[in-house]
């Protein structure tokens, strides 16, 4: 996973002081100047799992609404937002201090298509055509797959949810998991979930919405 710093990057509110810093990274192909901080997921960069998630998995819905599960400081939301510019893209994550580096950081795009908050503020009847993460792999499986379990329901008919995992923080049984407990809980969506891609040390899964 990304660089860490001594704080849980999955802390509502970090210990850490706030200090912003400036941020130069590629997102969707371009060189852009943002900013990040401490007490966050990665705040040096785009760490390794979500530069292989962004490089491989197929353009995401051009409308609709799109997710970023665990936003940080926005690399995957922002890709989405800049990849489909007509699409609304939802950023969650329970880091105060991501949402706000996020929502700021689109704004320095000029992207009006992003909204970022907590899970929580984020409609529960609003359904997505496509999902990428990163998930939160160390806060602990249980809490992992509640998470999980929250969100992938919520995928649109014929949409689909892309997760890069490492290989050795379980992404097969990860992918067991979802299988097996996709199925027996929500049979009605027609939830696949396959191998779409493995990379080096990471695997990407994709769940994808059969049903209607």
């Amino acid at each position: 996973m990304g660089t860490q710093s001594a704080d849980h990057y999955f802390s509502s509110q970090p210990s850490t002081p706030l200090k912003r810093r400036p941020l130069k990274v590629v997102l969707a192909g371009e060189e852009r100047d943002l900013e990040t901080a401490g007490g966050i997921f990665s705040p040096a960069g785009v760490d390794k799992g979500t530069a292989i998630l962004l490089s491989e998995v197929p353009p995401p819905a051009p409308e609709g609404n799109l997710l970023d599960i665990g936003c940080g400081w926005g690399p995957v939301a922002l890709s989405l937002a800049l990849r489909s510019p007509h699409a609304s893209v939802f950023a969650v994550d329970v880091n105060e201090r991501s949402i706000d580096l996020t929502r700021d950081n689109a704004v320095a795009l000029g992207l009006t298509n992003v909204r970022a908050s907590s899970p929580d503020a984020v409609d529960p009847d609003l359904r997505f055509n496509t999902i990428w993460s990163n998930p939160p792999i160390r806060v602990g499986k249980d809490e992992l797959h509640s998470i999980l379990l929250m969100w992938l329901p919520r995928l649109a008919s014929g949409g689909s949810a892309y997760l890069v995992v490492q290989k050795n923080l379980g992404s097969d049984s990860l992918q067991r998991w979802l299988t097996a407990e996709l199925a027996q809980r929500f049979p009605e969506a027609g939830l696949k979930v396959s191998r779409y891609s493995t990379n080096k040390a990471f695997r990407v899964l994709r769940i994808l919405r059969t049903a209607d």
